[in-house]
């Protein structure tokens, strides 16, 4: 009996075709150019993405503003005033840094005491005036439209 099919694995010893060093530079020049263009693309569709988002937040925010327009004047109050009582505590954190710096670069302990006593205020502090500060920018529209 013979066999239906015939597969041959033996190798064939052609002759690979031989590049010039120029001809391969243009090559994989090309090859750059569209890995390139299509970043560039990628890229662009990450910027779209993010405008459109920002976009949004914004309209949503404006919105918030019109349909608030007190709170919205009162926040911004509320951030101006945290802004000072902000910069007296980084003046109470600089002097203490003054004051105790030589203690904090040597020894670790007094490094994680200056940090518990200080960073979470520091970052409820921040977080807080960052809400305010953002609710409390600009004017809603209904005013910006009266005044003009």
């Amino acid at each position: 009996m013979s066999p239906m099919f015939r597969i041959d694995v033996s190798a064939k010893n052609e002759p690979a075709p031989t590049m010039s060093s120029e001809e391969m530079t243009v090559q994989l020049l090309r090859q750059l150019v569209v890995s390139q263009q299509k970043q560039t693309k990628l890229l662009g569709e990450l910027v779209q993405q993010n405008a459109a988002m920002h976009k949004q937040r914004a309209g949503e925010l404006q919105q918030w503003k019109d349909a608030n327009p007190e709170l919205s004047r009162s926040c911004r109050r509320a951030a101006e005033t945290l802004s000072e009582v902000q910069t007296e505590f980084l003046q109470s954190v600089t002097e203490e840094i003054e004051d105790s710096g030589e203690h904090l670069v040597e020894g670790e302990y007094m490094l994680n005491e200056f940090i518990d006593r200080f960073g979470p205020r520091m970052a409820h502090l921040n977080g807080i005036l960052q809400v305010l500060a953002q609710l409390g920018t600009g004017e809603p529209m209904a005013e910006q439209q009266s005044q003009q």
